[in-house]
């Protein structure tokens, strides 16, 4: 089975998309930042995300 130029080009191009958008993660991930860009203030998740160590002030307001 043949495979064509642009087939390969394409596929090419969107390994090195993916492989940006993972290291740029990664990158972020290493730095602290968070992965959805917002604040985490009003997020539910936030004490799943960032560790929050135990009788931390989240214990103390009751959470």
């Amino acid at each position: 089975m043949p495979v064509n130029l642009p087939t390969v080009l394409i596929c090419a191009a969107l390994l090195l998309i993916v492989g940006a958008i993972v290291y740029s993660l990664i990158r972020n991930r290493k730095k602290g930042k968070s992965s959805c860009g917002c604040g985490c203030g009003s997020c539910p998740m936030s004490g799943a995300c960032h560790g929050h160590k135990k009788g931390g002030e989240a214990n103390k307001e009751g959470r």
